[in-house]
């Protein structure tokens, strides 16, 4: 391609709304224009890269034996309703009429179809196991779309589903595409990690999460610098400590802490370490009828060493806990008798008072403790009286153990590796792909049957696999750019080579020998841009600098007289010289490594 007959629409400065580093070099670069919240137009340099992504994932999938196929971006309501997601699914989901007062939806994902598909299809075991995929553009209206194609609403995405015979095919089928995308995402060129996701509802282990490295990354990635251990935040499990609970040695007091409403700050008044400081949440989950009228509410306390943080997930998981929520002010005051801020488990209102006051709770107040807090001795917590708290507590000399002792913390770097190889580490990452087992919960909402081998109906055990087509550029810079722009691994390149003559106008010879380079470049399969727009050097450089073309060759004059031409990387901070005889062989050396 000759940069005359492309279009390249560079920025020197980034739009005010451009928050993170892609968004802000994806506009100035001209890869994508922005046409409404959350919505862009991918310009020719920007689909390229997109391009490029989807032809790496589409070969690999064709060679996991996934059939592609186009579903509808605009889907029946009638689906959505089978399985119940039209109504439970949120604002994201954009609900639209046609002009004959029918529901559709604009389509985040394609499950239902997917199914659908497969109930007409799929008749015996013998068709199984069949593998779906489609690379088409989906919207979820996000509350806040912000970072550009990081976190927009419209996007294309590549969704796969595979449908098997029972659970142990079904896993094979999920190993198959989890060797796939690590295939994938090697190819890509970037640094990522396959980490360990919570499977949510559906349970069990096969749940993984594709997160390029990057630190403004948005998800926390845990993992042991000493083995292969890794996951996200939401799954990491935190052990207890392998020392047991220490002796009570001081007595219990309670003291003043005027306006010190929080760990950190009683801490400090007090001059000891937030971690001697145990935090209360009070939770609440209610009981409903059938038509969804509140019948009944438990009140719980969870307690946290004062330094560590509640993971949502993993307390979501524990018995009776699904679909808590936080308490509100009213039930805290009935069971505690105080305003949040110096909340414990000491001086507690009695169950029968509590309930005179709040009538639809249980009136039996639950206490779960962290394993940590579990061990801990003389700690210092709320004395559920305004501007106190109580130093010196104990366990089982100054009040009962716990109802439940469980894992309700996120992890911090130092924890003990769950593999028992080393401790944990911490970094960011940004979610670019996820495979997961989804079992029956489609194909029996949908009844998506087929006869086994014994003639009898059985229900398809299905898995989906994701990876953000769109998204995936954008993570790719936020993990490889400088200030003067973006840096392009070779795979995701709009081009891989860009050849910058110097004045060729001017000088014949040099416009030569750049035509003759592009063209034998073109004839090697090589992606190359020829730039013969005669733009100053200074400008020219500063364009491809900002676009990431990771190989660049300069042409000028003076150098050409003496057999020679400038090959500059990406990276690199200098031009090195390199004789014109050469120049072709050692730019494919370098492309097909």
């Amino acid at each position: 391609m000759k940069a005359s007959q492309f279009l390249i629409s560079t920025l020197k400065e980034a739009p005010t709304d451009a928050e993170v580093a892609s968004h802000k070099l994806m506009m100035r670069a001209g890869m994508i224009k922005k046409l409404g919240a959350g919505i862009y137009t991918y310009m020719p340099m920007g689909l390229r890269v997109i391009r490029k992504v989807e032809a790496i994932v589409r070969e690999e999938m064709n060679r996991a034996g996934a059939v592609e196929m186009t579903m509808p971006v605009v889907q029946p309501a009638e689906l959505w309703q089978e399985t119940g997601r039209f109504e439970k699914m949120g604002p994201e989901l954009l609900r639209i009429k046609d002009r004959h007062d029918r529901d559709f939806v604009v389509q985040p994902t394609s499950e239902e179809v997917v199914t659908d598909i497969a109930r007409q299809e799929i008749k015996s075991y013998k068709q199984l196991p069949k593998n779906f995929y489609q690379i088409q553009t989906k919207f979820r209206d996000e509350r806040r779309p912000r970072f550009g194609l990081m976190r927009g609403r419209e996007f294309t995405m590549k969704d796969a589903y595979s449908f098997d015979r029972d659970q142990d095919s079904a896993k094979a089928s999920y190993q198959v595409m989890a060797g796939a995308y690590r295939k994938i995402f090697d190819r890509f060129g970037l640094r990522y990690r396959a980490v360990a996701a919570d499977s949510g509802a559906i349970g069990g282990d096969l749940s993984e999460e594709f997160q390029v490295i990057a630190a403004t990354g948005e998800d926390a990635i845990v993992y042991c610098p000493g083995s292969e251990y890794a996951a996200n935040m939401e799954k990491a499990e935190a052990f207890a400590p392998s020392a047991p609970r220490g002796p009570a040695q001081a007595a219990m007091e309670k003291i003043a802490t005027p306006g010190k409403s929080t760990c950190e700050d009683v801490a400090a008044l007090l001059g000891v370490a937030l971690a001697t400081t145990v935090k209360s949440l009070v939770l609440a989950t209610d009981a409903k009828d059938d038509k969804g009228n509140v019948t009944k509410t438990q009140v719980w306390l969870l307690l946290l060493r004062g330094d560590h943080d509640m993971n949502e997930v993993k307390v979501g998981k524990l018995p009776g806990l699904a679909e808590f929520r936080f308490a509100t002010v009213d039930e805290i005051e009935a069971y505690f008798g105080c305003k949040p801020g110096y909340l414990g488990p000491l001086n507690l209102v009695a169950d029968s008072v509590a309930k005179s006051k709040a009538p639809h709770t249980t009136g039996a107040l639950k206490i779960i403790a962290d394993r940590e807090v579990a061990v801990m001795a003389d700690w210092i917590c709320g004395a559920n009286a305004e501007d106190f708290h109580i130093r010196g507590v104990n366990w089982g000399r100054d009040l009962p153990e716990p109802d439940r002792v469980a894992d309700l913390r996120n992890v911090v770097a130092g924890d003990l590796s769950p593999d028992g190889k080393g401790v944990l580490a911490i970094e960011r990452g940004i979610e670019v792909g996820h495979v997961f087992y989804l079992g029956t919960k489609y194909s029996k909402a949908m009844n998506a049957t087929f006869l086994d081998v014994n003639g009898k109906p059985q229900f398809m055990e299905m898995g989906c696999y994701g990876i953000g087509i769109t998204r995936l550029p954008a993570a790719a810079i936020e993990q490889n750019h400088d200030d003067k722009g973006i840096i392009w691994p070779d795979a995701l390149a709009p081009f891989t080579v860009v050849i910058c003559p110097i004045s060729p106008d001017r000088f014949p010879e040099v416009k030569a020998a750049a035509d003759t380079l592009y063209a034998e470049l073109l004839a090697a399969g090589v992606d190359v841009m020829l730039d013969d727009r005669n733009e100053r050097p200074g400008a020219m450089f500063a364009d491809w600098e900002l676009i990431g073309v990771p190989h660049r060759v300069t042409i000028g004059d003076r150098a050409l007289k003496e057999g020679q031409v400038e090959y500059q990387h990406r990276r690199d901070a200098a031009a090195t010289k390199v004789a014109v005889a050469e120049v072709r062989d050692m730019l494919l050396a370098k492309v097909q490594a």
